[in-house]
């Protein structure tokens, strides 16, 4: 997702919620192609850090994105905050976070975390 006026829609009509690393909302959108099962945005504010924090955040959620990509129900439109606590983190603390907010929001098919 690229454009802001899908990251407003999104706010406006998708559902949201926090965890201690990271914000994410979500949205079901039938209209998302096969090619691209699901859309993921992300976002990383200058509260998270320098430019090597937020790119190193950014890739950590992508990573995550695609790990995860065979349980994202299609059809997904997503955007994922990070939060300030985010470059703390370590990688299973960040999937732990990211599994309990997904089964929370109903956003995977199926999860074998």
């Amino acid at each position: 997702m690229k454009r802001s006026s899908d990251f407003a829609r999104l706010r406006r009509e998708g559902q949201s919620r926090a965890g201690r690393f990271l914000v994410v909302s979500h949205m079901h959108d039938p209209s998302i192609t096969k090619e691209s099962p699901f859309l993921i945005g992300i976002i990383t504010s200058r509260k998270v850090g320098m430019a090597v924090v937020r790119n190193r955040a950014r890739r950590r959620i992508r990573a995550l994105a695609n790990d995860m990509a065979a349980q994202i129900a299609p059809g997904s439109m997503l955007v994922v905050i990070a939060r300030y606590t985010i470059s703390k983190a370590d990688y299973g603390e960040l999937r732990h976070d990211w599994n309990r907010l997904g089964s929370k929001m109903g956003i995977f098919t199926s999860l074998s975390a």
